[in-house]
């Protein structure tokens, strides 16, 4: 009888520490030390222990999907021009700092089975999007950030999804939260504020805060899980990991 009781508790103990795990999102992959939005900024983001990386999704003249956070390519490659206006061959050419700009399709396929990935949807097709997802097997191991109305399309396609869209405030928030089903909201520091951190916490989902630039810091960390974040976006995916597991926060 000791024993079983023993074990109820360990397991109830178990179950609070699960409960309390802080998500980690690389933001970019590791884009300090590596190019952004390339396999080698992904890769790190894994090694640090991340337990999703972000990328940005664009479409490509002739319908690819490739990663790139800005309209153009001119930030991190050789080239120039707006990745909208380039076909697939003609970016593939060019060199993102010692790598080729990535599919969204490499990108899933190093991902599965290691991390999750936070879809930035910059510029896609929702049924392209979803088929790429579908095709890798990541639909149960994906976040995927959009508009209000991206994300009603995608889930029109995947209803059991995790759409994340912007929290903005708390009215907005309620009606997204009513008419999404979400399990997940995305935060900045526009939006991290009592109010729409209620509107979350009253729903029980998931709020997912960024703390990049001057805020990515300790300080800042702390201050965001105290008000209810649990999970949090970083340039800094190591050094936060190490934060969260010195507190019992991470796996």
């Amino acid at each position: 009888m000791k024993a079983a009781l023993l074990l109820a508790f360990l397991l109830a103990v178990s179950s609070a520490a699960e409960d309390k795990r802080v998500v980690v999102i690389s933001h970019r992959g590791e884009h300090l030390r590596h190019v952004e939005n390339t396999l080698s900024a992904f890769q790190a983001a894994i090694d640090a222990g991340a337990d999703y990386f972000e990328c940005d999704v664009r479409t490509t003249s002739n319908g690819r999907l490739v990663l790139m956070h800005d309209g153009t390519v001119d930030r991190t490659t050789n080239g120039k021009g707006r990745v909208s206006a380039l076909n697939f061959a003609q970016i593939r050419a060019l060199d993102a700092g010692g790598n080729r700009v990535p599919t969204f399709e490499e990108a899933l396929n190093l991902a599965k089975g290691r991390i999750g990935v936070y879809v930035d949807n910059k510029q896609t097709k929702p049924a392209a999007l979803v088929a790429a997802i579908e095709q890798a097997g990541m639909g149960a191991h994906v976040l995927i950030y959009a508009s209000p109305s991206e994300a009603r399309q995608i889930q029109a396609l995947q209803p059991a999804w995790k759409m994340m869209p912007e929290a903005d405030n708390a009215k907005q928030l309620q009606q997204l939260i009513d008419a999404l089903h979400l399990q997940v909201a995305a935060f900045d520091d526009s939006d991290f504020n009592v109010a729409t951190i209620a509107v979350a916490r009253h729903a029980g989902i998931d709020i997912y805060v960024d703390r990049l630039g001057a805020q990515d810091n300790e300080a800042s960390w702390q201050s965001a899980l105290d008000a209810g974040a649990t999970g949090i976006q970083t340039d800094h995916p190591a050094e936060l990991v190490r934060y969260l597991r010195a507190r019992g926060l991470h796996r």
